[in-house]
Order: C-alpha cells, then sequence, then structure tokens
C-alpha cells in the first residue's frame, strides 16, 4: 500500500482529493486540523504521532520533523542499502505529500499584525517536508498547491502512480514555492531590523500574465506583481474595458499613475512613451480635460490618460471623440462609462486613489549582470522652502505656476524642461542629451501661448547661462531649477539681465 502524508493550512478542496487518494489505495498519514477535517469527513487517517512514534511538542512547533518522517521521504527506491535500512528501522516509505504552509504571507498582511504572530506563521516543518520530498522527485510525489490536485489524482487513478515528467515539474514548483516562502520572511524580518541594504536581497513576485509580446513583437515577455501588491499600482487596476494591457501599455499606465498622484486639483495627464506630453489642472475634471488636450492636441493621440477624478459625461464626451489606448481614474460614471465603452479597443482602468499616499515600494530597474535599487521619487516639496536667487522675486500666483512646473518635470526624461503656466503644460522637451536641446523644444510648442504668466522649470542645473538667456528671449517670466552647479552666477545674472525671478530648490529630479 502507497503512503501519502497530508497536512494543509488551506484545506479548498482537501477532502475529494485525499478520498480520491484513499480510493486508489494510498494510506493516509495526517496531523491536527487537517486529520480532523478527513476524519469528520469519513477518511480514515493514521496519526503522525502514530508514525513517528513521539508527541507533538512546544505547541506543535515540532511534530514532523523526525527520521520516520524524513527517512520514509528522502530514501531513494533504486538504493537497496536505502531500503534496507528503512526496513531495518522500520520506516515506511511515504509515496506523496500533499503540504501547504503557514499563512504567512496573509499573517503579515494585517495592518495591526504584531511580530510575535508574524513569528508564529513561519513554518518549520512544512517547508523541511516539501523540500525534501521535491529532493526525492524521482520517488515522491510533492503537493503545494491545490491547482495540482486534479492532474495528480488523475494520473494516479489512470496509472497508479504520477508519471515522472509530472513529479518532476512539481519538484520544481515545490522548491520556487519554499524559495518565495522564505523571500517573504527575509524581507519582513529585514524591514523589522530597519536594514536598508541586506547582503542578499532577496524579492519574490508571482506570475500574473504571459503576455503577447514585449516592447517589440519579437521579444517574450511577462507580468509579475510583487507577492505583496500595492492598491495604488496599475496592476493592482480593475480593468473595466477592452483588450489586455500590451507590455508598453503597462510602462506607459505606470507612469501615468506616479505623475497623477503629485496633483490634489483636478487633473488630467496624458502620457505617451512614457513621458507627460500634456498636463491640465482646473476647477472641473472637464476643464483640466481640456487643457491638458490644448497642451499637444497631436502626441495625445493614442496617449495614456489618467485623471484622479470619477470621469462624468462632459469629460467622456471630449476624450471620446479621439483615439486613446488607456484611461485610468478612481471610477466612472455610468454614463460616461457606456459612452467609452462604445470604443471595442479602449481600455479602461479603475485604481483605488485612496491609496496614493501608502508607503512605496522601492523600485527596481535590471541591468546587465544585475540589478539597480532605488526609493521612489515621492519628496513632498514646499514652494516656501525654495530660495529666490535674482532681484526680481516671484509673485504669489508665479510660485503656484513654479509648483505645478516642477511636479510635472519630474515625470519627463532628463534632460527635462517643462514650461507651464498654473493650468497646463504649454510645451514639454525631454529626453534630450544637452538641456538647450530640450527648452528648445519646449518653447516651440509652447508657441504663442507664452505670456506674462509663463513659467519654466529644469529638473536639474542649468550648466550654462544659455538656458536662461533663451527662455528671457521667449517671453518667460519665472524660473524653477535645483541650483548647484559651479556656473550658477551664469545663470542667475542671466535672469537679471531678463528680468527673471528664478528659484532654487536644492533638489534635483532626473528621470532616467
Amino acid at each position: 500500500m502507497k503512503r501519502a502524508l497530508v497536512s494543509v493550512s488551506d484545506k479548498t478542496n482537501l477532502v475529494p482529493f485525499v478520498q480520491g487518494l484513499e480510493k486508489a489505495g494510498f494510506e493516509i498519514v495526517s496531523t491536527g486540523g487537517t486529520k480532523q477535517v478527513l476524519d469528520d469527513a469519513g477518511v480514515k487517517t493514521i496519526s503522525i504521532e502514530d508514525v513517528t512514534h513521539f508527541p507533538e511538542i512546544l505547541d506543535g512547533r515540532v511534530k514532523t520533523l523526525n527520521p520516520y518522517v524524513h527517512g520514509g521521504l528522502l530514501a531513494r527506491r533504486e538504493v537497496p542499502e536505502h531500503m534496507e535500512t528503512l526496513k531495518k528501522l522500520s520506516i515506511t516509505p511515504i509515496d506523496l505529500v500533499c503540504v501547504n504552509l503557514y499563512p504567512f504571507k496573509q499573517t503579515i498582511e494585517q495592518p495591526d499584525v504584531s511580530l510575535a504572530d508574524a513569528i508564529e506563521n513561519i513554518d518549520i516543518g512544512g517547508p523541511s517536508m516539501v523540500r525534501s520530498a521535491a529532493k526525492n522527485y524521482r520517488d515522491v510525489t510533492i503537493l503545494v498547491d491545490i491547482n495540482d490536485y486534479d492532474q495528480v489524482l488523475h494520473e494516479i487513478q489512470e496509472n497508479g502512480n504520477t508519471t515522472l515528467e509530472t513529479r518532476t515539474k512539481l519538484g520544481a514548483k515545490a522548491f520556487r514555492t519554499t524559495a518565495a516562502y522564505d523571500a517573504l520572511i527575509s524581507q519582513y524580518l529585514t524591514k523589522q531590523e530597519g536594514l536598508a541594504d541586506p547582503e542578499k536581497l532577496t524579492l519574490t513576485y508571482d506570475l500574473k500574465e504571459t503576455m503577447r509580446y514585449g516592447e517589440n513583437s519579437h521579444q517574450q515577455a511577462w507580468l509579475y506583481q510583487d507577492a505583496m501588491p500595492k492598491a495604488y499600482s496599475i496592476l493592482s487596476a480593475q480593468q473595466l474595458h477592452g483588450k489586455e494591457l500590451s507590455y508598453n501599455n503597462i510602462k506607459d499606465a505606470d507612469e501615468a499613475l506616479r505623475c497623477i498622484r503629485e496633483f490634489d486639483r483636478p487633473t488630467v495627464v496624458a502620457m505617451k512613451h512614457m513621458n507627460p506630453c500634456g498636463i491640465g489642472q482646473g476647477d472641473t475634471l472637464e476643464q483640466a480635460w481640456d487643457r491638458a488636450y490644448e497642451a499637444d492636441p497631436v502626441s495625445i493621440f493614442g496617449g495614456v490618460i489618467a485623471l484622479n477624478r470619477k470621469v462624468d459625461l462632459a469629460t467622456a464626451e471630449k476624450m471620446h471623440k479621439i483615439f486613446l489606448e488607456i484611461v485610468v481614474a478612481p471610477g466612472f460614471d455610468d454614463d460616461a462609462y457606456e459612452l467609452l465603452a462604445k470604443k471595442k479597443n479602449i481600455r479602461l482602468l479603475t485604481v483605488d486613489f485612496t491609496k496614493k499616499d501608502e508607503q512605496p515600494r522601492r523600485e527596481v530597474v535590471s541591468v546587465m549582470g544585475g540589478l539597480l535599487m532605488q526609493d521612489q521619487d515621492t519628496l513632498d516639496e514646499d514652494y516656501h522652502d525654495w530660495k529666490c536667487v535674482t532681484d526680481v522675486q516671484p509673485t504669489e500666483e508665479q510660485l503656484k505656476a513654479l509648483m505645478f512646473a516642477w511636479k510635472a518635470v519630474k515625470h519627463a526624461k532628463s534632460n527635462a524642461i517643462v514650461v507651464a503656466n498654473n493650468d497646463r503644460t504649454l510645451g514639454v522637451g525631454e529626453g534630450q542629451p544637452n538641456r538647450i536641446d530640450s527648452l528648445k523644444i519646449a518653447v516651440h510648442h509652447a508657441g504663442d501661448d507664452i505670456d506674462e504668466h509663463t513659467v519654466m522649470a529644469s529638473d536639474a542645473f542649468f550648466p550654462f547661462g544659455d538656458c536662461v538667456e533663451f527662455a528671457g528671449q521667449h517671453g518667460i517670466k519665472a524660473v524653477v531649477q535645483p541650483g548647484g552647479s559651479i556656473r550658477d552666477q551664469e545663470s542667475i545674472d542671466m535672469a537679471n539681465k531678463y528680468g527673471i525671478a528664478m528659484v532654487t530648490t536644492g533638489v534635483r529630479h532626473f528621470r532616467h
């Protein structure tokens, strides 16, 4: 008779699976609550104490860490010496292990979880059994996922055992499971320690989707989600309408969400190829849309739109007139959704904007041979802390416009320049090898909209006075920049020459 050891925290579909094993001739060894559930269902079980000849101790912390368990799991059936040892010591081989682990993740997801509760939900015996069974996959079937119950039971019913191919796959999955489990524990305890730079970095993600392709059609791509998801994330969004998101859609939408959380007034962000092509704010969402659209009515075509208010019909009617890839918002009025959903290919998503200020995860970027990790650029700034370095002082209205431009420039690729007023971006220059070219692009886009209310933001300092001179020649009245160049005085002198109010922040916002 074959023997199965069953000990699970998640008892979903457990009873019919074990009943199938019993019918196929397996005897069932079980522990604690799992045994009680099986006994109540009429499944004949053997207590783990009857196998180990030793009682559970230390409040259940030690019950399966025993040679009668691990000897039965690790013995290689094709090695005569192993089987003779089992016979000599009266150890029964274990042919199948069904284990899922203590709910550590679910425990630490609770908002007020104590360290003591987290520690008690670190499984020791479970991972040990999983690893022993997985190591000996040639002889032992290891189950850690309830989604594999049906296939395993079907193979046993058809052939008397699982195939080697199936056991190989399940063994690999088992080690992925224990690795992810340990990664969560190490992350949690490292955070408790307050260590920012551990000597080993263990990250774990869950496969959310195998994508059609990556940045280009010849590239394969996969979407993985953090094992501890954040609510304010495109990966946690609810998709209400449209085809699945592409690799590039997700990157654009992610950047749009990063940008829109900067603003409190009704605001619309239009993102194109991970750069803002238009940002507008107003007293209403419709007004904010009008201003974002006016900022760049050409580039917004095929763009990704993020709005920080529930979409109303008036705004939807205007968005409906052009082709948009994605619209993401806190919600949609019924009539607004009905109108936008008439377009088959537009993606409509909702995100929980009440969570936009939750503690952000560090961001990770891959490089050949490794990765870079850093804090997200979520610095909260106040224009009252800025320093005016010119003869002309900025007005309160200019300071508000400068703050709007400063928030916008954080989300354009360096070297980044934003020309704006307090209502919208007028022109955005980004991703150029030098700052003066970015400025020329921004001013060109702004065109005749530059007036006495126009300001400019630069994500990093001016290395020379040429950018400020160009801005002054084209009517820009106030500038915000980090400062810190050894040639700052050239830019200050140029600002004074053109009567420009210039403030420095002491902080730069590169976005590579």
